[in-house]
């Protein structure tokens, strides 16, 4: 199983649109895959709420594809604190990760992507290499999460290709 994870709380967020989408492509791929929107979820403690998202959704992944938007050069507290919080030795070890950036500036979360390398490592995730940083994303993706641009969409669809096989 695949877990799309939306790596910000916030309400109508592009980010959500964009983990949408990595959804429904990975599922027009056949992929058995879920989508996490971390908005509503208490994940700062080890509540009923995480314990379900990390029974449900967490453990029985095997791989994972972070979409994360930039915050502060990084990625949102709120991603952080679900690892945190999880078991990590359940819900991450061993398993596989591809990451997403999402910005409306130029970089696309490049910074936010290593940062989360780093951390993904230390829990002994495997990172896969192709990292797509989405600037400008109003450009890129529109309200309804439709991808604009041909050149961006084969991009995405060469990156799941490949994730798949990862």
């Amino acid at each position: 199983m695949i877990t799309v994870i939306s790596g910000t709380n916030r309400n109508d967020s592009m980010t959500l649109r964009v983990a949408t989408l990595y959804y429904n492509l990975l599922k027009e791929k056949g992929a058995d895959v879920k989508l996490l929107s971390l908005m509503g979820h208490n994940v700062w403690e080890r509540s009923e709420d995480l314990l379900k998202i990390e029974h449900d959704l967490l453990i029985p992944a095997e791989k994972f594809v972070l979409v994360m938007p930039e915050y502060n050069g990084s990625f949102p507290g709120i991603l952080k604190l679900l690892m945190d919080n999880s078991d990590i030795k359940k819900s991450w070890w061993y398993k596989k990760a591809m990451m997403v950036g999402v910005a409306d500036g130029r970089a696309g979360n490049l910074r936010g992507m290593e940062h989360m390398t780093n951390i993904l490592h230390y829990l002994r995730v495997h990172v896969f290499y192709d990292k797509i940083p989405l600037s400008r994303i109003n450009e890129e993706i529109d309200k309804e999460g439709k991808i604009l641009k041909p050149a961006t969409e084969q991009v995405i669809h060469q990156q799941i290709d490949n994730f798949l096989k990862f």
